[in-house]
């Protein structure tokens, strides 16, 4: 039965204990790990989201009726002791941080009881993460989540300390906006005040932001909740936190310089790790040709080598056709594993054409400087020799080559080099190796729209030299945007943006709106800029993945206190979920059955 904690007050947390206590009388409260009674004695370890501590029950020292209590013990019961700390009498337990002290009870109190929990709360659990995610509340009790959530709220605390220092205001912006349906889907709120009309939850506060800007607010930033409605992976949610931010009167230098500092910071007292200032920066242009990758991972080489001129009069119809088509013939070489079985290199192939290879050239140079080739029969000797020597080939090296239009390539490629790389255990979570990745191209061309779109947003400033371009060859048009990157992921973008009105309506005709349409989707911010706007720039970090990366996780579901699964949906609350018919009709929407074909 469930005891009151009345007259009760917590000293500290568990791990607070320590020897300079010894000696003293003091409260603790949490929940029981295990229990184990010898006959007689009673040691149970007592966990609180520090750690954990044991305590000793005597019938001597805690009376009957405690003792009594402590025999029902369980794991996951919730009890508060007083006892006095002691030096622990056996052998130090050096796994613990309180593993050379121990309380011996006096009192205890069962707070509540538990039922035999779904799984172990322990770290590391092999538990389904679908069973964990469903009884959550249970699963965030194991200590490697619960640091986790702990780093991620010192991460926020640090992040405004230094902003607030360094002039930025936070501010908040509204959850309930106007929908402008440019990127990913937007999540639809349904007004009832308004019928047939919708809210939109923000994809970000960029237009907000921008207005703050405007408004003179000239350091802004805010911890913000922003939705997507589109396909997860790993470090991807419906709803997630950006550290969001604007600055007026500057340029690309002046984000990156605070931004450099921020993460320095944060990286510095959570990971112990000193980042060198000033980041390595490299254009979207290099990025791509020797990664084959706008996030390029810098733990490890195997950068991408361009051999198109070498085998430009080769007879290999492969790599004969790609050029003619206008693609390339690029390779990766992944040094000394001449050795790799038919079988892994087999299953590599396999692996490229989920990126879009029809196939995947390979040369293995043996030991004594033969060659093992898939298409050694379709060139000369020498035109191997000089394939070889283009790739830095060398006695047990083994070379890959992509041939396709430059998308495929870099996409199989880049992608390649990162599964050889987890294969060959090259990639180390607590390397971590930033890079600013700058002049992104502005536009992209969108076969489905048949039109050229933004590839940050609508808002992005070109570079000045390229202006003259948004003409003549809007593809060529470079960015002044640059994204952060860590160990392959990206962990925040932003932009300098367009303040210029004319710069603004030459941007949306190249993006093929309307004058009308531009005004309907943005007429309160353009009507804003006719007000005098100062020259603006940004950035926004993915929160949950800086932390992913901070503490080493494998997905941000580990940083995220309850997050959703792949299909969007939570387990926990069984959200998304039906709704009444009344509050249906409130918002003025019916919900129409799916009708299922007839065989």
């Amino acid at each position: 039965m469930a005891e009151s904690m009345a007259g009760l007050k917590r000293s500290c947390r568990c791990t607070e204990v320590t020897e300079a206590n010894v000696g003293q009388e003091l409260t603790l409260m949490g929940w029981v790990q295990k229990s184990r009674n010898k006959g007689g004695i009673i040691f149970t370890d007592l966990r609180d989201r520090t750690g954990i501590i044991q305590i000793i029950f005597e019938e001597s020292d805690c009376g009957a009726e405690s003792f009594a209590k402590a025999e029902r013990l369980r794991s996951e019961f919730t009890i508060a002791v007083t006892g006095v700390v002691e030096k622990r009498s056996g052998a130090a337990n050096e796994n613990l941080k309180t593993g050379s002290i121990e309380v011996r009870a006096k009192s205890l109190r069962i707070l509540s009881e538990s039922e035999v929990p779904p799984f172990p709360i322990e770290e590391n659990s092999k538990t389904r993460e679908e069973v964990r995610l469903k009884y959550r509340y249970l699963d965030l009790r194991r200590p490697d989540l619960q640091r986790n959530i702990l780093v991620r709220s010192r991460v926020a605390t640090m992040v405004r300390q230094f902003l607030a220092d360094e002039g930025f205001l936070e501010i908040e912006t509204p959850t309930l906006i106007k929908s402008t349906p440019e990127g990913a889907r937007d999540y639809l709120v349904p007004s009832r005040v308004h019928p047939g009309n919708f809210y939109a939850l923000p994809q970000s506060p960029q237009l907000l932001k921008q207005l703050l800007m405007c408004s003179g607010f000239d350091r802004y930033f805010q911890l913000a909740r922003c939705y997507r409605d589109e396909d997860l992976r790993a470090d991807r949610q419906p709803e997630f936190t950006q550290i969001d931010m604007e600055l007026s009167f500057v340029d690309v230098e002046d984000v990156l310089d605070v931004n450099e500092r921020l993460l320095k910071k944060i990286f510095k007292e959570i990971c112990g790790f000193d980042v060198q200032l000033p980041i390595q920066r490299m254009t979207w242009r290099e990025a791509m040709d020797r990664f084959g990758s706008d996030k390029p991972d810098l733990r490890f080489g195997m950068e991408l080598k361009n051999v198109s001129d070498v085998v430009r009069d080769c007879e290999f119809v492969v790599f004969k056709s790609a050029l003619e088509n206008g693609g390339s013939v690029r390779g990766i070489n992944a040094d000394g594993q001449a050795g790799m079985p038919r079988k892994k290199i087999d299953a590599l192939v396999e692996y490229a054409k989920g990126f879009g290879a029809k196939g995947l050239a390979y040369l293995a140079i043996h030991e004594d400087g033969s060659y093992k080739c898939s298409f050694g029969k379709f060139m000369k000797e020498e035109e191997l020799d000089a394939l070889v020597k283009a790739m830095d080939g060398k006695p047990g090296d083994l070379l890959f080559f992509a041939a396709d239009k430059d998308k495929v390539v870099f996409d199989v490629l880049g992608n390649l080099r990162l599964e050889l790389a987890r294969q060959l255990d090259l990639l180390k979570k607590d390397d971590f190796k930033f890079l600013w990745v700058t002049e992104f191209p502005l536009l992209e061309y969108s076969e489905e729209e048949d039109r050229y779109v933004a590839m940050h947003h609508p808002f992005t400033m070109p570079m000045e030299e390229d202006i003259p371009l948004l003409d003549s060859d809007p593809g060529a048009v470079r960015a002044k945007a640059y994204d952060i990157v860590l160990n392959g992921t990206e962990l925040g973008g932003g932009s300098v943006r367009i303040h210029q009105g004319d710069i603004q309506e030459k941007m949306f005709e190249v993006l093929g709106f309307t004058p009308e349409r531009a005004n309907e989707q943005f007429g309160f911010l353009l009507d804003a800029f006719k007000y005098g706007v100062p020259p603006h720039a940004g950035l926004a970090y993915g929160l949950d993945r800086v932390i992913m990366l901070m503490v080493g996780a494998d997905s941000i579901r580990d940083v995220i206190a309850f997050p959703k699964v792949k299909d969007a949906s939570c387990l926990m609350m069984e959200a998304p979920s039906e709704v009444d018919v009344k509050q249906l009709e409130e918002l003025h929407i019916a919900v129409v059955p799916e009708e299922k074909e007839q065989e």
